[in-house]
């Protein structure tokens, strides 16, 4: 288990209302991976080993989907620009969250101007998770 995600997990809950998961194990994102033929990022996979799935900064913020919990990612979710993503969460704003189908990078995808904006854009998980609190507007006061 990465002492990173657990750090991070902790650094969220004493930022805001957080509901987290029960967390999942190696084998079962080994065996969703198998079937959906594509590898999650890294750090997506050891945060799924903390939680798998779950909201962040309730009642608004965001919901992140999991492998065995529900709700669950998606691999061909239409709600994203393009094939070469893959739909792992969804923002209070209904945007989703989206992973690469190959690489680190996690981004949003802006339903409104049909886009993926530069300052929506983030070179891995915990990048995305330590900048959440801005991206949903739950700064500290």
């Amino acid at each position: 288990m990465s002492s990173e995600a657990n750090a991070i997990a902790d650094l969220l809950s004493s930022r805001g209302q957080m509901s987290f998961v029960e967390p999942t194990t190696n084998t079962v994102i080994g065996a969703f991976e198998a079937e959906h033929q594509f590898q999650l990022p890294t750090q997506l996979k050891q945060w799924l080993l903390v939680s798998d799935g779950g909201d962040f900064f309730l009642p608004a913020g965001f919901q992140l989907r999991g492998v065995e919990h529900r709700p669950l990612i998606e691999v061909d979710d239409p709600d994203r620009p393009n094939d070469s993503y893959v739909v792992i969460g969804t923002l209070s704003s209904g945007d989703p969250v989206l992973c690469q189908r190959s690489g680190e990078r996690i981004s949003i995808y802006n339903h409104e101007a049909a886009r993926i904006e530069d300052d929506e854009s983030f070179p891995d998980f915990f990048t995305f998770l330590n900048s959440l609190a801005a991206v949903v507007g739950a700064g500290e006061d």
